[in-house]
């Protein structure tokens, strides 16, 4: 990680010129500075996770004016493949994001297409509009899953995505309980997200779901862990005719007990990113306050400092939840 001085880039007709107030630190960004993110090449500005103000706009754009608060939906879509077609920019076939497959937001000004922003209202801070992308996916989890109010869920995984998805479960109504084997994260999520626990490694872990959910398995289980073995065990926990949803990923083969799949009648799902649509219903729920800050961010880093301790202060903090990095002096 080293500084690097550089040109305010060229705005294009259809691009406006952001100065970036705060970016999220995304698990992502931890994993392409060790090496093992699969779609990095080296050199690379990180940074998805964005919230900047409008300084210059293309002279083709006419949705925002100079000065607008905005957030950046990092899936770069080409508009033309059928998911595009059909609304899912967020699986495009030719999808690029900012701060994986080009440049990001770990720089003091960027460069972005006008049809990735949306605006941030005044009542919800320019922190709060860096972590709006990290809570879409959780946001978006909750809308594949097709949540009905009052319904039985489980979120497996209590990092940053599991996190998103519990708050943004929890507001849709659900009845919502947290599953992580780590006695920390649970406690956070007691304490921020004020959700009920368990831990999946209990001996009676299935009789504590029967008892959380009045006797009953749930009907969905939303899993954020990308944890191979957690997956594989998801079909156990739901009740018949439940619905799994899959956040997280592994590279591999996944496998699961057939019978059990088909007795059930399971719907299975998985759940890539995020589109604008999740974005704006973020966005609402930091305005009524049923999504905070608080929830998920513990750390918080200095631009013009951080890149000097990255790997001391992020990439080997074990305590690290969310960070948050401020550009200082700006609004």
């Amino acid at each position: 990680m080293e500084y690097v001085e550089c040109d305010i880039p060229e705005v294009k007709p259809n691009e406006v010129l952001l100065r970036v107030v705060s970016v999220g630190i995304c698990g992502t960004d931890i994993h392409a500075y060790a090496g093992r993110q699969p779609f990095f090449s080296y050199p690379r500005v990180l940074g998805h996770e964005i919230s900047g103000q409008i300084e210059v706009i293309g002279a083709d754009c006419k949705k925002f004016t100079v000065g607008d608060r905005v957030c950046v939906v990092p899936c770069v879509s080409c508009g033309k493949c059928p998911a595009c077609k059909d609304g899912k920019t967020n699986c495009c076939e030719k999808v690029s994001l900012y701060g994986v497959h080009q440049d990001g937001g770990f720089t003091e000004y960027l460069t972005v297409y006008e049809n990735n922003l949306v605006k941030i209202p005044d009542d919800v801070s320019m922190t709060e509009g860096s972590l709006v992308e990290c809570f879409s996916i959780g946001a978006h989890g909750v809308r594949r899953a097709q949540l009905k109010k009052g319904e039985n869920v489980i979120v497996v995984g209590a990092g940053p995505i599991g996190i998103g998805t519990a708050a943004n479960a929890k507001a849709s109504g659900a009845h919502v309980v947290v599953s992580d084997v780590a006695e920390a994260r649970r406690a956070n999520i007691e304490n921020k997200v004020g959700l009920k626990t368990l831990n999946p490694l209990d001996s009676d872990y299935i009789e504590q779901i029967r008892q959380t959910f009045n006797g009953q398995l749930a009907d969905v289980l939303i899993d954020a862990t990308g944890n191979k073995g957690s997956m594989g065990n998801a079909v156990n926990y739901i009740r018949h005719g439940g619905r799994i949803v899959f956040l997280g990923l592994f590279i591999g083969e996944l496998v699961f007990d057939d019978p059990t799949f088909h007795s059930k009648e399971t719907t299975l799902l998985a759940s890539r990113t995020s589109t604008p649509e999740d974005f704006e219903r973020v966005l609402d729920l930091m305005s009524t306050g049923e999504i905070t800050e608080d929830m998920m961010v513990n750390r918080e880093y200095d631009f013009f400092s951080f890149g000097h301790t990255y790997k001391e202060d992020v990439v080997e903090d074990r305590e690290l939840v969310k960070g948050v990095i401020n550009f200082k002096g700006k609004s």
